[in-house]
C-alpha cells in the first residue's frame, strides 16, 4: 500500500484496513482547481494537513466544494519536495480520539504544492499567475507567530527583510516580501480584491499579518519600487481584507506509535523526514480530534461556505473575545505551565502529566481560579465548558503523543498574551487584587528556573528552540541549586521586560513574589516539586 496516486488506484485494500478515502472525482477537482483556484494556504506543516484540508475534504465529499486547495511553503522549501510530492499530494490524518479509537483518513483536497521560493520561476510564477486570477477569494496561513515578524529579538530588522526593502518585489527573499511581492502581483493585475487570512495560534493574528505587509508596501513606495496606489490598495479592507481568527488543535509531530500502526496496515515508506532545517515532516500527521475556527466574516471577493465544515465566522469583536477566552485562559496558559514543569521534572508526555495531582490543582487553579473571572463570554463558545473539555478530555487524552518539550518552544514569545493579559484584566478591574494572583506569579519563577536548563534532580536538559534565549539566559547561567544567590538582583532586568510579560512586574507588584517562589526553587534538588506542594492547593 503506497500513499499515491498509483498506490490508491486499488482503493478496496484501503478501505478493507479502515481507511476514509477521497469521495469526489481527484483529477476533475484538480484541474477545476488549477484552472480557477480560489484558496491558497501558506504553511505545507501538520497543522495545515490535519485541520484545513481535512475541512476541504469534508466538504468536497459532500459535493459543498468542486475546487481544492493550492499549498505553498514559503520556509522549508523540503517540505514540497520530499513530502508533497512523492506522494501526489496525498497525505494521511490519523486522528487520536480520547476513548482509544483511531480514526484514518486519506486526504487529496491539496490539489497543487508550491514552493513560496523567487529563485524557482517555475512555482514563483505559478503562484504570481494565481495571485492574478479574478478567481481567488483567499490566501491563508500557519507559518507561526514569529513568521510575520520582521525584526530578530533584540529588535533590529532581519537581513533577509532590510535586503527586500531595497530591492523591491522582483526578488524577494524574505517570507512576508514574497507574500507582498505576490499582493503587489494582485495589485498590478488591476486592484483585484482578496482575504488574506492567518490562522496561526497568536493574538489578533491578521493585525500581525497586516502590519508586516503594510510596513513592506509602506518601504518600496517610499524606496522607488513599488507604484504609490500599493499603500491605498493594502489599506482599503474592500481590496484586501486581514481577518482576525482563532485557531485551536493539537497536532504534535508525527508519532512513531502511529508509524507502527499504519505500517502493521501495510502502508509503505512511512518515514518521517527530518529536513535540512530541521523541519520533522511524515506522510501522515496526528492529531487529537477537537478542533475550532473562527474567523472574522470579511471576504472582498467571497468564499467558500466552510461554515458547512464546521468553521464559525463572525464578527472582529467575537473573533476577539473567543481568540482572548483561548489564548489568555482557557487552554494556552494550561499548556505553557506544564510545558516549562513537565520540562523540570522530567516529563515526556503532556497527557501524563495530567495524572500529577499537583500539576492538574495547578492548571485548574489557573484556569477556573485565576484566569476565568476575566474572560468575557463569546457567546458562540463557553469558556467553562471549553476548560471542563481541556482539562478532562483533551490534555489527559493519553493517546496524543504531545511532549511539554515541543510547546515550551518560544515561550518567552508567549508569556505577554497567555499570563500578561490576565494580569492586565486585574489591574483594570477595581473589584479586583492582582495581590491575589499566586499561581502564574509560579508560573514565571518555573520559567526562569527552566531557563537553567537543569531539571528537578539536577540533571541538564536541551532548552526548547526560542529568539530570546541568547538574551534570557545569562541573567540565570549564575545560579548553582543549593547556593545563596542575590536573585532579584540578576533577574529584575527580566522581570522588567514588559515585551516577555506583557507587563512590567515591579510596576505590578509581581516581581517580588516571583522572585520568592524561584529563591525555593533554587534551594537544591527536589526544590521545584517542593515549592510547587508548597504553594498549590
Amino acid at each position: 500500500m503506497q500513499l499515491s496516486k498509483a498506490g490508491l488506484a486499488d482503493r478496496k485494500q484501503w478501505e478493507e484496513k479502515g481507511y476514509r478515502l477521497p469521495q469526489f472525482d481527484r483529477e476533475q477537482m484538480v484541474a477545476a482547481t488549477k484552472e480557477a483556484p480560489y484558496w491558497v494556504h501558506f504553511g505545507a506543516g501538520n497543522l495545515f494537513r490535519a485541520f484545513q484540508a481535512n475541512v476541504a475534504q469534508n466538504l468536497l465529499n459532500e459535493g459543498v466544494l468542486d475546487r481544492g486547495i493550492v499549498v505553498a511553503e514559503g520556509y522549508d522549501y523540503e517540505i514540497v519536495e520530499k513530502m508533497n510530492r512523492p506522494h501526489d499530494d496525498y497525505s494521511i490524518l490519523v486522528t487520536l480520539k480520547a476513548d482509544g479509537s483511531v480514526e484514518k483518513t486519506v486526504v487529496g483536497s491539496v490539489a497543487e504544492s508550491l514552493a513560496l521560493d523567487s529563485e524557482n520561476e517555475t512555482d514563483f510564477g505559478r503562484l504570481k499567475e494565481i495571485f492574478t486570477t479574478d478567481s481567488l477569494q483567499m490566501a491563508s496561513f500557519t507559518i507561526t507567530e514569529k513568521g510575520y515578524s520582521l525584526v530578530n529579538g533584540k529588535g533590529e530588522t532581519l537581513a533577509d527583510v532590510a535586503e527586500d526593502f531595497v530591492a523591491g518585489p522582483e526578488k524577494a527573499r524574505s517570507y512576508i516580501g514574497k507574500v507582498s511581492a505576490l499582493l503587489y502581483a494582485r495589485y498590478q493585475a488591476g486592484e483585484k480584491p482578496v482575504a488574506m487570512v492567518s490562522m496561526d495560534n497568536c493574538s489578533h493574528n491578521g493585525t500581525k499579518l497586516y502590519d508586516a505587509v503594510h510596513t513592506f508596501a509602506e518601504t518600496w513606495v517610499k524606496n522607488g519600487v513599488a507604484e504609490a496606489g500599493f499603500v491605498a490598495y493594502i489599506e482599503n479592507p474592500d481590496k484586501v481584507s486581514f481577518p482576525w481568527t482563532m485557531i485551536d488543535k493539537i497536532t504534535p509531530r508525527p508519532d512513531s506509535s502511529v508509524e507502527e500502526i499504519l505500517k502493521n496496515d501495510g502502508v509503505e515508506e512511512l518515514e518521517p523526514v527530518i529536513t535540512s532545517k530541521n523541519s520533522y515532516v511524515a506522510p501522515f500527521v496526528n492529531a487529537e480530534e477537537c478542533e475550532y475556527l473562527v474567523i472574522e466574516d470579511r471576504f472582498p471577493n467571497g468564499r467558500p461556505e466552510l461554515e458547512k465544515g464546521g468553521l464559525m465566522f463572525t464578527t472582529r469583536e467575537t473573533v476577539d473575545k473567543v481568540e482572548k477566552m483561548k489564548v489568555c485562559t482557557c487552554l494556552n496558559p494550561l499548556h505553557t505551565t506544564l510545558a516549562v514543569f513537565g520540562c523540570l521534572l522530567g516529563y515526556d508526555l503532556i497527557s501524563k502529566e495530567m495524572k500529577d495531582e499537583v500539576l492538574k490543582k495547578l492548571v485548574e487553579g489557573i484556569g477556573y481560579v485565576e484566569g476565568l473571572p476575566v474572560v468575557v463570554n463569546p457567546g458562540i463558545l463557553d469558556p467553562k465548558e471549553f476548560i471542563d473539555t481541556v482539562l478532562n478530555v483533551r490534555i489527559p487524552n493519553p493517546f496524543m503523543p504531545d511532549t511539554p518539550q515541543r510547546i515550551a518552544t518560544d515561550t518567552s514569545q508567549k508569556l505577554a498574551i497567555r499570563f500578561g493579559e490576565t494580569i492586565k484584566a486585574y489591574e483594570a478591574d477595581e473589584s479586583l487584587n492582582t495581590a491575589d494572583l499566586k499561581l502564574i506569579p509560579l508560573v514565571f519563577a518555573g520559567w526562569l528556573r527552566y531557563l537553567m536548563g537543569v531539571d528537578d534532580n539536577g540533571k541538564t536538559f536541551d532548552l526548547s528552540p526560542d529568539p530570546l534565549l541568547e538574551t534570557v539566559c545569562p541573567y540565570v547561567a549564575g545560579f548553582k541549586l543549593g547556593e545563596e544567590t542575590d536573585v532579584e538582583a540578576s533577574v529584575r532586568p527580566i522581570l522588567e521586560n514588559k515585551a516577555i510579560f506583557g507587563v512590567n512586574l515591579y510596576e505590578v507588584n509581581m516581581a517580588e513574589t516571583v522572585c520568592g517562589y524561584l529563591k525555593e526553587m533554587l534551594a537544591g534538588t527536589g526544590a521545584v516539586r517542593n515549592t510547587l506542594e508548597k504553594y498549590v492547593r
